[in-house]
C-alpha cells in the first residue's frame, strides 16, 4: 500500500511558529535523561533506605515508569530530536538510554519510521500490537499477569538472546556466507504474537546487531550493578531489576495499546492514525512519561520534540482540530475501549 497520507505544517502553522516548535534544545533533551535517571536512583535509595516491602513496591513501580521514560527518550534520538548535534543526540539515545533496556537505536530507528510511513497498514511493524483490539477483558488480564509475573520479559529476553549466541558464533564465519552474521536495519519484533510492550524495545535487525545491543545491554547492567554495590549493596539493582522483568513491561503493554489500539485502519485522514491520551500525575509517572500520549501530535508533526507536544495540543485545539482526533480522557477510558467494556 502507498504510505500514509501526512499533513502539511504550512496549513496550521507560520513559519516563525514552526521553527520554534521544532528547534532542538541543546540541553532539555539530556535534563530529560538526567531526570529519568536521577528518578531511579532516588526511588531505589529511599526504598533501600526504608528497607520495607511497601517502599519496594512503590520503587518497582517508579523505576518502570522511569524505564518507559528511557525508551522513550531513546525513541526521541530515533527521531533525532534530544540533541541537534547528531553525534551526541545518538550517543544519547545509544548509551543512556537505550541499552538501559536492551535496545538498539540504528535498529530501532529503521524500524520505527517504517511505521510512521505505514501506520496502521498492512506494512506497519507495529500494527500486530494493535490488530487483536477490541479484545475481552479476560485476554488482557491474561497479558498483564505474564507482564507481571516476569513471562514476557522472560520470553522477549530468551529470544534475544538466543538470536545474540546465534550472531557471536556467525562472526567467524567468512563473509557472503550462509553462516555469516545477518546485519539488517529493518528491525522486527521478538514477540509480535503477545503484542505487548515490543514497539520501543524491539527494532533490532539481524544476528549481528542483536548482538552488539545485547552486548551494550549486559555492559550497563554490570555498570548498575558496581554502582549499586559501592553505594548501597544488592538491593537498588535487584529493585532495577525487579522493574525491568515486570512493571517495565507492563507499562510499556499499556502504552501500546493507547497509542494505536482501536484507531482507524488503512484512514486517508491523517488525524486518525494515532490516539492521544490525557494523561494524570499517577499515569505520567507509570505509562505517560514525557509527554508521550500525545501520541496523535507526535504523528502529525514528528519532527517536534516530546517537550513541545503539549503545546501542539493546545494550538490543534484552538484552531478546532480537537474533534478530527482521537483523544481519550485517561487510559482506564482506553482499556474499557479496547475490552469493548463502554
Amino acid at each position: 500500500m502507498p504510505a500514509v497520507r501526512t499533513l502539511r505544517h504550512d496549513m496550521l502553522f507560520d513559519a516563525a511558529s514552526w521553527a520554534r516548535l521544532t528547534r532542538v534544545s541543546r540541553w532539555r533533551g539530556a535534563m530529560l535523561v538526567a531526570h529519568g535517571w536521577a528518578v531511579i536512583a532516588l526511588a531505589a535509595g529511599a526504598a533501600t533506605w526504608a528497607a520495607h516491602p511497601l517502599a519496594w513496591l512503590a520503587a518497582v513501580v517508579l523505576i518502570g515508569g522511569r524505564q518507559l521514560g528511557l525508551a522513550i527518550l531513546m525513541h526521541e534520538a530515533a527521531h533525532g530530536l534530544l540533541h541537534p548535534d547528531r553525534g551526541a543526540n545518538n550517543f544519547l539515545g545509544q548509551w543512556l538510554t537505550g541499552a538501559a533496556v536492551g535496545s538498539d537505536l540504528p535498529a530501532y530507528r529503521a524500524y520505527h519510521l517504517r511505521h510512521h510511513k505505514y501506520t496502521q497498514q498492512p506494512e506497519d511493524p507495529d500494527l500486530p500490537l494493535s490488530a487483536p483490539f477490541p479484545t475481552s477483558r479476560a485476554s488482557l488480564w491474561r497479558k498483564v499477569a505474564r507482564d507481571l509475573s516476569g513471562l514476557t520479559f522472560l520470553k522477549q529476553r530468551t529470544a534475544q538472546f538466543a538470536m545474540a549466541i546465534k550472531g557471536m558464533a556467525a562472526m567467524g564465519a567468512p563473509r557472503g556466507s550462509e553462516a555469516a552474521p545477518r546485519d539488517s536495519r529493518a528491525g522486527t519484533p521478538f514477540n509480535k504474537a503477545d503484542a505487548g510492550g515490543t514497539s520501543l524495545t524491539s527494532g533490532n535487525g539481524g544476528d549481528a546487531s542483536v548482538t552488539r545491543s545485547v552486548a551494550r545491554f549486559l555492559l550497563v547492567q554490570a555498570l548498575l550493578l558496581a554502582l549499586s554495590l559501592t553505594l548501597y549493596g544488592w538491593t537498588p539493582f535487584l529493585l532495577w531489576l525487579a522493574a525491568l522483568a515486570t512493571t517495565f513491561p507492563l507499562f510499556l503493554r499499556l502504552r501500546n495499546i493507547a497509542e494505536h489500539a482501536c484507531t482507524s485502519v488503512g484512514s486517508d485522514d491523517p488525524f486518525s492514525h494515532a490516539r492521544t491520551t490525557r494523561a494524570n500525575l499517577i499515569e505520567r509517572a507509570t505509562v505517560a512519561p514525557y509527554w508521550v500520549n500525545f501520541h496523535a501530535e507526535h504523528h502529525l508533526f514528528m519532527g517536534v520534540p516530546c517537550y513541545r507536544l503539549a503545546e501542539v495540543h493546545r494550538l490543534l485545539g484552538e484552531r478546532g482540530h480537537h474533534s478530527a482526533m482521537t483523544i481519550a480522557p485517561g487510559y482506564a477510558a482506553v482499556l474499557r475501549t479496547t475490552t469493548g467494556s463502554r
